[in-house]
């Protein structure tokens, strides 16, 4: 580890929330949920946010109550100076990490020592799609897409529809995809009930209509969406959603979801000269692009990629984050690279907690840091497929490992 090297000085996320008008976040407004991680990112670690040089935020639908560059407004909300700049930015799924990424990059560049990527989503209120054209998936009589930017060389499918193409390219079964929506909301259930999320999540007061239909003030202390046990034959009974005679269910999928997370980076240099805690170190950060009709198994040359520039192999890594976007993408992924069960997800994934799409990648990553820490393990590789054939991965080091040999 070096001076030069950058590093995660803090990394907190609210609950995730179910993104339904019933959910608990669905009354908390985008501006008032983002600035209360970028408040906690700061305080919990006492830095004086002036010293915060950018800020970069994940935000997938930047419509509406996300518009409007929502992370220089929550940054307002939430007591940093003027002084302090901002950009919302849309790497779809990958946006959260792309922030994250982009924090870092700014550090090694030399153009700032002290950065934030963040993201922000709330889904029950902004939704999913309402920032793109409604005619783009449609079909002419050709069967061709039918685009108002003219002829295109591809076919442009739901993710959904990737999905199933993924699991019958990789011979992926219905039975599968269920054990592993199984896993995930059993994983998540377990590490709620011991605690593991605590010091990692603020909670976020909202407000609910009780059973009288009067509205009164609630805090989300834990993520909503999780459910456990899992009623296996409810599961099995679910119809596939994309395809008729396919696998991917409402089950073996991620949530919509309403959610935010903030990761704080610096320089080695800058955290030295503060005195603060390194949590963990930056290794590599990659992103590739892949095939834009199978989408979704980007995440396999991501991977790879990632390794490679670190000099690592699949055994190094000690805990992987892996968006359940689909459970089919994350089986194919496993399968591919041969990574054992055990070290992917080990606390749940998006199929139990959800997935708020621009704040997934900055959620996923400080779940990481913090099992890292709390498991004494070395090495973490986070990675999320993305819509129109993207894929984005991270490694990172924990800086407070201590080698049992």
């Amino acid at each position: 580890m070096s001076s030069d090297d950058v590093y995660i000085i803090e990394a907190v996320r609210t609950p995730v929330g179910v993104g339904r008008e019933s959910g608990t976040l669905h009354a908390v407004h985008p501006v008032n949920l983002l600035s209360q991680v970028l408040d906690a990112v700061t305080s919990r670690v006492d830095v004086n946010k002036s010293l915060v040089e950018d800020i970069i935020c994940g935000v997938v639908t930047p419509v509406k109550e996300q518009g409007s560059n929502i992370p220089r407004l929550s940054l307002l909300k939430a007591g940093y100076p003027v002084s302090v700049p901002a950009v919302q930015i849309n790497r779809m799924c990958g946006s959260g990490q792309q922030a994250v990424h982009m924090a870092c990059q700014g550090i090694l560049s030399g153009d700032q020592e002290v950065a934030i990527g963040c993201g922000v989503e709330v889904m029950s209120t902004c939704k999913m799609g309402a920032d793109s054209d409604p005619d783009l998936f449609q079909k002419g009589e050709d069967g061709k897409p039918k685009l108002k930017f003219g002829d295109f060389p591809y076919k442009l499918i739901h993710q959904g529809l990737s999905a199933e193409l993924i699991a019958e390219h990789y011979k992926i079964s219905r039975e599968e995809m269920d054990e592993f929506a199984i896993l995930s909301h059993k994983r998540a259930y377990e590490a709620t009930k011991n605690g593991y999320f605590k010091s990692q999540i603020i909670p976020i007061k909202s407000k609910k209509l009780n059973k009288d239909k009067q509205e009164e003030e609630v805090w989300l202390t834990h993520d909503e969406g999780i459910r456990y046990p899992v009623d296996k034959q409810k599961l099995g009974s679910l119809k596939a959603v994309f395809k008729k005679d396919g696998g991917v269910t409402a089950g073996n999928a991620s949530q919509i979801s309403d959610g935010a997370g903030a990761v704080l980076v610096m320089s080695g240099k800058k955290a030295d000269e503060l005195g603060l805690k390194k949590r963990a170190r930056i290794v590599t950060r990659v992103v590739v692009g892949v095939d834009p009709v199978m989408m979704l198994d980007g995440i396999i040359p991501a991977t790879r990629k990632a390794l490679e520039k670190s000099k690592l192999t699949i055994d190094d890594i000690d805990v992987f984050e892996t968006n359940e976007a689909f459970a089919s993408v994350v089986l194919s992924w496993k399968k591919t690279l041969n990574v054992p069960i055990e070290k992917i997800n080990p606390n749940g994934g998006a199929i139990a907690h959800g997935h708020p799409l621009g704040a997934s990648g900055a959620i996923l990553m400080t779940k990481l840091v913090h099992e890292l820490e709390r498991t004494n393990k070395r090495y973490g590789l986070q990675t999320m497929c993305i819509g129109h054939g993207q894929a984005i991965a991270t490694i990172i080091e924990n800086c407070s490992y201590k080698s049992k040999l």
